[in-house]
């Protein structure tokens, strides 16, 4: 793909060949004496342009010298100039990229010189577009009308009559659809490659594309859930414009005031064939914890394999995770539908243990969710068994368990669980709390400590279902109403709530998450009475007529607000303190009306889709997760949420009300799934702290330089001015 877009680019600066100037290394003062400091370990100097120095552009150095490629990515200050810091001994590729430019030619240099670049104007709006984040195309895509909405089926408007509601639909164009696995708007999503084949319309090739690798099968269920023809033809008419030299509407602004502080350091890691969900640097309670340490990763479907860097020696690998039933099931046998562009009929996942999530202890142990066997439970889980909790509410299967890794024995401990595991939480006694990742009907807990000092599986965890204290009396009474059976003001109510995330809250001890589904929902559940609450997001509702919908990733504060990313574009938080009504009884079988009070909506920055003004979710934007910085590791004060943007190639951090957008420029089509901050030094201010985070997406030829691309973890720091070394 890059080289296909070289050529492109050549072709079209041919006529313009007076704005080219190759870059020159020359000293740093040369330009109106505009002076920059360096130390030995720096490189720096000034960009300029055809108007003087080129403000708020990236200049990026990258070396394949290093045992894994390295990357280091600035931003210029208002005069140009730029310092790139701590940088490795090695020979380095430097050039300029940003918004209006195309990249300038690549320049030599080591550490300690000082190097002045030209940068290059685009000679035309359509080449500087192939530089935007894939946001700005994709909201090009076309939204059905909310007038078609709620569908009423072939023989009324046409529209399938599952679809009660144009934000159903916008759900699912973005994180909850094919937007929860890699970028949209991307060059390799507003394209159609030609090894598909020939079709004679956009909308079956785009059916064909879809059932590619081994991923088709789970495309082909996320279009499902729209009407699905119409969907097809929105597509392959948006892809059609895009070929035909339709351009986005919208140029992204260039990196100002504080965004010029952040210094981004990246790592290859894992291999062209494994993609990576999530990392884990620490404890996210205590963030000094394996300082300087390796960085962990989840393969998740694509491998057995957990990936490790060792972001000090510059030096990545693999440990191979365990499973304990040879009946496991493997990824390498999901079924192929159609030959994908880039591994045509490879099976390049074989993944047994599909491990989702990783998480640090307080000794430095990493712990796991993971498959160790097939879904049917051993009998401590199930109906008839002894056990505490398998008598109040029984579990059959579950689809994934967990395992502990420990660096220091390099060996794996596997535990059987009875619950679904996903993602996964330490709250402050130890206690590890999982999610099930999506609607399902418990949440389940280990006791660490307990599994430490017995390594008996069944007498160290715990699971309960979501019970709603209806009848007000305070504690969980069994022989609750069932989720479809009438609300009966007299008993508790059992509801299906399962978490997406688990956010235990370090103020009162309770665990909260994210209700995925439309409008979707937030749920606390109370490890003492074992009950828990479920507040809907009050979409479109008259008490809080600010609407957003469909939450994804959570965090959660130190002041125990509870904050979440929606589908519809917003960051939300909830603040339970803020509810008026009473919280139990009859009125918390009312989810909706319970405290619409207590959501306050943050919109997401970037384009919106060509809907009217004020249509609810017309955000173009992503958002997969939240990450609360608790502890200030990064530099913005504590508890500041920091937001994944998936489809705009960037982290966004919310200071005072206002957002600072962190652009991730090189390679296009960033796209994380998880982050967390570190501090290695806290005696060497911002150097010794960053957050830490990682290119998720499940495709890495979706990446810029298609297929042979690899997975990247991603150092971010922010330090006092541009030019701080």
């Amino acid at each position: 793909m890059r080289m296909k877009k070289a050529a492109a680019l050549a072709m079209l600066s041919a006529s313009f060949g007076a704005l080219l100037c190759a870059a020159s290394v020359v000293p740093a003062a040369a330009q109106g004496g505009a002076q920059v400091r360096i130390d030995a370990d720096d490189i720096g100097g000034v960009v300029t342009g055809a108007k003087g120095p080129e403000a708020g552009v990236w200049v990026v150095a990258e070396t394949r010298d290093l045992p894994t490629k390295y990357v280091k990515i600035v931003v210029t200050d208002d005069q140009g100039r730029f310092v790139l810091p701590d940088m490795p001994k090695a020979n380095y590729d430097i050039w300029v990229r940003g918004y209006g430019l195309v990249d300038s030619p690549k320049v030599k240099a080591q550490p300690g010189k000082t190097i002045d670049l030209k940068s290059v104007q685009a000679p035309n709006r359509a080449a500087a577009a192939q530089y935007y984040p894939g946001i700005y195309w994709y909201a090009m895509m076309k939204i059905p009308p909310a007038n078609l909405f709620p569908g009423t089926g072939p023989q009324g408007n046409g529209m399938s009559p599952t679809l009660k509601d144009q934000g159903q639909w916008l759900r699912f164009t973005k994180t909850d659809g094919c937007g929860h696995c890699h970028q949209l708007g991307d060059l390799a999503t507003r394209t159609i490659p030609q090894s598909v084949g020939h079709f004679n319309t956009s909308a079956e090739a785009w059916e064909r594309r879809l059932q590619a690798g081994q991923a088709g099968r789970n495309m082909m269920e996320e279009l499902a859930k729209f009407d699905v023809q119409r969907q097809l033809v929105l597509l392959g008419d948006w892809t059609d414009r895009v070929a035909k030299g339709e351009l986005p509407k919208s140029d992204p602004p260039r990196p100002v005031g504080t965004e010029r502080n952040v210094v981004m350091t990246e790592w290859d890691w894992a291999t062209p064939t494994m993609y990576v969900h999530d990392t884990i640097s620490t404890d996210k309670r205590n963030p000094t914890v394996n300082a300087h340490g390796l960085i962990y990763g989840a393969p998740e479907a694509s491998s057995d394999n957990v990936p490790w860097l060792d972001p000090v020696d510059n030096k990545s690998g693999v440990i191979k995770s365990e499973f304990r039933d040879p009946k496991t099931p493997t990824t390498k046998n999901d079924l192929i539908l159609a030959p994908s562009p880039y591994w045509g009929n490879e099976a390049i996942w074989d993944s047994h243990t599909i491990i989702h999530n990783p998480m640090f202890d307080e000794t430095g142990r990493v712990w796991l969710t993971a498959r160790i066997r097939p879904q049917p439970n051993p009998a401590f889980c199930k109906e008839g068994s002894d056990n505490p909790y398998a008598k109040i509410y029984p579990k059959a299967t579950s689809n994934r368990q967990v395992e502990v890794y420990d660096p220091k024995t390099r060996k794996i401990d596997m535990i059987d669980t009875c619950f679904n595991t996903h993602h996964l939480q330490f709250d402050k006694n130890g206690m590890l709390w999982f999610s099930a990742g999506g609607n399902y009907d418990v949440v389940g807990w280990l006791d660490m400590k307990k599994w430490d000092q017995t390594h008996d599986a069944a007498a160290s965890q715990g699971w309960a279902p979501f019970v709603i204290d209806v009848n007000g009396n305070g504690k969980r009474d069994i022989g609750w109403t069932e989720p479809n059976a009438p609300t009966d003001n007299a008993k508790d109510k059992r509801m299906v709530l399962g978490f997406y995330g688990a956010s235990p809250n370090p103020v009162d001890g309770t665990i909260w998450g994210g209700v995925v589904g439309f409008p979707g929902g937030v749920v606390r559940y109370d490890p003492k009475t074992q009950l828990s609450e479920y507040y809907e997001f009050p979409y479109k509702n008259a008490k809080n007529p600010q609407s957003g919908f469909s939450p994804r990733g959570s965090d959660i504060d130190s002041k125990g607000v509870f904050w979440a990313v929606l589908s519809s574009g917003h960051l939300v938080s909830f603040d339970r303190s803020l509810c008026k009504a009473k919280l139990n009884g009859p009125g918390a079988a009312d989810p909706q009306n319970l405290c619409p009070e207590g959501f306050k909506y943050y919109q997401m920055p970037g384009p919106e889709f060509d809907v009217p003004k004020g249509t609810p979710g017309a955000s173009a934007e992503a958002p997969y997760y939240v990450w609360l910085d608790q502890h200030n590791t990064f530099g913005l004060g504590e508890n500041t949420p920091i937001v994944t943007g998936n489809n705009a190639d960037s982290l966004n951090a919310l200071v005072n009300g206002k957002w600072m957008v962190m652009r991730v420029p090189y390679p296009m089509s960033f796209y994380a799934k998880n982050l967390d901050g570190r501090i290695d030094d806290a005696n060497t201010g911002w150097k010794g702290k960053g957050l830490w985070t990682q290119y998720s997406g499940r495709s890495q030829p979706h990446l810029e330089g298609g297929k042979g691309q690899q997975s990247k973890i991603i150092h971010v720091q922010y330090r006092p001015d541009p030019l701080a070394k």
